[in-house]
């Protein structure tokens, strides 16, 4: 339930859909962590929430668990909520594709998230309590054309939540995933006029998360997926 968590960390922060999480748990009363690669572009939503805010490339073992140390003591413990939205895409027609490039896509999306849950678990165990909230996408469940490192990244990482998922909440963390099916308004992308809710509000996306922190144990949903209401199945 929402209020038995205290500490949020959102890895893969940004002004887009990260921004809106980050607000709705602070609304709820959570303390709010926040990592990304460049921080700089944090400020205004680190004043507006209260956030604390460090660097980190999910990429790099050290860097990930580093930043748990520092959150430890930025937020007065470890955060009881941990969500991963980084991602890597890279486009182009298969015979193509620059072949570090999809590596960097695969350990963005995939051992990114595997180095995040992992030291997330780590710390919830011994207290039996946390959950653990993945970020996917369309391509999690269907690959596209010219798209193949990004399917791959997504589907793997939709693995890891569901292998852990069984592995974890036996042990009262709660391990969910969201597929998130259509393009997300933010500041720099909006539908058009005459297509109004044509894309998802990243708002009304944060409140879904906020939704599956709600649950009680008893009726756990592993997978959410959100799309709007024009989008093909």
């Amino acid at each position: 339930m929402i209020d038995t968590y205290q500490r949020a960390l959102i890895v893969g922060a940004g002004d887009g859909l990260s921004a809106s999480v980050a607000r709705a748990l602070a609304g709820a009363g959570l303390k709010i962590g926040l990592a990304a690669r460049n921080v700089d572009k944090l400020q205004p939503l680190m004043s507006e929430t209260g956030a604390v805010a460090r660097a980190c490339d999910v990429t790099q073992p050290e860097q990930v668990e580093a930043l748990f140390v520092q959150m430890d003591h930025d937020l007065g413990g470890s955060p009881d909520v941990v969500i991963f939205n980084p991602s890597a895409r890279i486009r182009g027609p298969f015979v193509e594709l620059e072949r570090e490039g999809v590596a960097n896509a695969l350990s963005v999306s995939a051992y990114g998230g595997f180095l995040v849950a992992q030291a997330a678990a780590k710390r919830m165990l011994p207290n039996q309590h946390g959950a653990i909230l993945f970020t996917g996408a369309s391509a999690s469940v269907k690959g596209y054309p010219q798209s193949a490192p990004f399917a791959m990244g997504k589907f793997a990482l939709r693995g890891l939540a569901e292998s852990i998922a069984r592995e974890l909440q036996p042990h009262g963390i709660h391990v969910a995933h969201f597929v998130i099916d259509g393009a997300i308004r933010n500041p720099g992308r909006t539908e058009p006029a005459d297509a109004p809710d044509s894309m998802l509000d990243p708002d009304a996306i944060a409140r879904s998360y906020l939704h599956v922190l709600h649950q009680d144990r008893s009726a756990w949903t592993f997978e959410v997926a959100l799309r709007p209401w024009v989008e093909k199945f």
